[in-house]
């Protein structure tokens, strides 16, 4: 659960559950939140489930595991995923080298199936796995003033540079580690790590000191996620072949074996998916998988629908059969049919580009 019940409360939260923990929802006016982000900075408690792997045999451990390539050097991240045998996505992850461990940042969902799973799998190795959950505070600073606002506030280092790599500093009296994110709402962004002691301080510190950040909640991640089209677990991921998902960025070709590899590859061999994720502008709003269809025969179904503050009209992310063009498509709602053409992603362009944006090597038909 949200370490900062008391605080949000104050500010006028309501609460939500997101993979079993509570988060905060909005704080009123979510879309006005949006837009504070996309123009200056916004302020959000994430909600991680946070794994440790200790023991010197801790990297090559990982590696086998995930699809990217664990970085070697202390102060790196990536970006994985673990799959299935038949090269299913269980869960995604950011993985950080803190020097003698690991820490890996999941969906709060999937945090126990994987602490149990690996430490079944454990044999001879020198590894050790714990939930590290409720020992951290992790926040996100978001928005085109992100790098500024981190400035303000951190001593002893500056904000760091390029994506997925931190420094460690203080703000105040509280130690931390800033990450730079690799920009999931189309901004600039970071995340800031501290103990689950600080963590009233640290969130005190990075939403009244120095530059002013705006808070947000999960409400607002998800539109801005949207519009940067930037796949979430909980919404496009989970159970999807990487392929499908265009999801290069988490992937690493040349490494050696990983669990599902062998599907990702005949996949990337075959040179096209079976379906892609695809940007639609919506006549109306419309919802989480209601089904996409062409002259009345499905094609898809839509995974996120929100109206976009930015744009000031409902866009949708959906899978789509590969081949299919999004020009002029249709959604089946309860309410009746609704038209939607393609839009190439992201919906919006802002601050900085999400890395995990959807990458394919084939060729489909053009969105208009």
């Amino acid at each position: 659960m949200t370490l900062l019940g008391a605080s949000h409360t104050d500010l006028g939260a309501t609460f939500s559950t997101h993979g079993g923990r509570e988060v905060v929802d909005h704080y009123g006016r979510p879309a006005v939140a949006h837009r504070a982000v996309r123009n200056g900075v916004g302020l959000i408690e994430m909600g991680y489930g946070i794994i440790s792997i200790e023991g010197t045999d801790r990297l090559e451990y990982v590696d086998n595991i995930v699809s990217n390539r664990v970085p070697e050097q202390n102060g790196m991240g990536c970006y994985a995923l673990l799959l299935d045998p038949q090269g299913r996505i269980e869960s995604d992850c950011h993985i950080y080298n803190a020097g003698e461990r690991l820490l890996l940042f999941t969906p709060p969902a999937t945090v126990s199936d994987i602490v149990e799973d690996w430490s079944q799998k454990v044999f001879v190795q020198d590894v050790e796995i714990t939930d590290l959950s409720d020992a951290f505070g992790v926040f996100g600073i978001h928005g085109p003033q992100s790098t500024e606002k981190v400035a303000s506030v951190l001593n002893h280092a500056g904000a760091p540079e390029p994506e997925l790599t931190f420094e460690r500093g203080s703000m105040g009296d509280a130690g931390v580690t800033v990450i730079a994110s690799d920009n999931p709402t189309g901004e600039e962004g970071y995340e800031v790590i501290c103990g689950a002691d600080d963590a009233e301080v640290v969130y005190d510190t990075l939403l009244n000191h120095g530059l002013n950040a705006a808070p947000f909640g999960y409400q607002t991640w998800d539109s801005l996620t949207c519009e940067a089209g930037t796949p979430l677990f909980e919404t496009e991921l989970d159970g999807q072949i990487p392929n499908t998902l265009g999801a290069r960025y988490a992937l690493d070709f040349e490494k050696g074996c990983f669990v599902g590899q062998e599907v990702v590859s005949k996949v990337e061999n075959r040179g096209r998916p079976s379906s892609r994720l695809v940007g639609l502008t919506t006549d109306d709003l419309v919802a989480a998988g209601q089904t996409v269809t062409v002259d009345g025969s499905a094609v898809g179904e839509i995974t996120r629908a929100v109206e976009s503050p930015s744009l000031d009209e409902p866009i949708a992310l959906g899978m789509l059969e590969f081949g299919t063009s999004p020009t002029n498509v249709e959604i089946e709602t309860e309410h009746g049919t609704v038209s939607a053409s393609g839009i190439e992603l992201p919906f919006v362009t802002a601050s900085a580009e999400s890395l995990r944006i959807p990458q394919y090597e084939t060729t489909e038909p053009p969105a208009e």
